[in-house]
């Protein structure tokens, strides 16, 4: 890839990565009920999710995705549907008894890799995205697998660390609020209304 269209890419990829949706909204969750390392789990999951969309808008199919409205709403409220159910369950979730599960969590890391998956791809805007971004940095007269292979390692290296380095560090700040059953209670009912405030958006949107 030509040495200016990748800062470009690097560019409009930092800027998109630091916008919040629901996947920084898990990245904090889990940060804040696992701890910082052990949210790498569900970043990965997320850029899991990432490569499939990578690939669906390189081989074109985003764009039936894009042209079907039938296809494309069964999509989008499926993910939104799926984002309010994490929420609602977040939101009613008890407050953790136990200290030192509090700063340890209990969920397991094929859990969150498997929440993380499914938060990004059940996103349809994702692939409408993708299959908008990719013309943009792709020179058909240049090899192919090499332009998608830098623009697929920039897009997920970018995406891994402001996950985790942004959101992820940014929810440790808070971690003192899961000392008592009221912080908990507290961060609980605020993340759970942030994943039902982002599947609302998803659908509306």
């Amino acid at each position: 890839m030509n040495p200016s269209l990748w800062l470009a890419l690097l560019g409009a990829q930092t800027l998109i990565s630091f916008m919040p949706g629901a996947g920084a909204v898990n990245t904090m969750s889990n940060a804040l009920t696992a701890g910082f390392r052990r949210s790498i789990w569900g970043i990965l999951g997320q850029q899991a999710a990432l490569l499939v969309h990578i690939a669906i808008a390189g081989a074109g199919v985003g764009l039936l995705v894009a042209k079907s409205p039938l296809a494309f709403d069964l999509i989008r409220y499926t993910g939104a549907a799926y984002l309010v159910y994490l929420g609602v369950r977040k939101f009613l979730q008890k407050p953790d008894h136990s200290g030192v599960r509090a700063l340890q969590g209990g969920e397991g890391s094929l859990s969150m890799f498997r929440r993380g998956v499914w938060v990004n791809l059940l996103n349809p805007k994702a692939i409408v995205f993708f299959l908008a971004l990719i013309p943009q940095f792709i020179r058909p007269e240049e090899p192919l697998l090499r332009q998608y292979g830098a623009l697929t390692a920039t897009v997920i290296v970018v995406d891994v660390l402001v996950m985790w380095f942004f959101y992820a560090g940014t929810a440790r700040s808070f971690r003192r609020f899961t000392a008592d059953d009221r912080g908990q209670l507290v961060l609980n009912r605020t993340f759970g209304s942030l994943f039902v405030g982002v599947g609302a958006l998803l659908a509306l949107a």
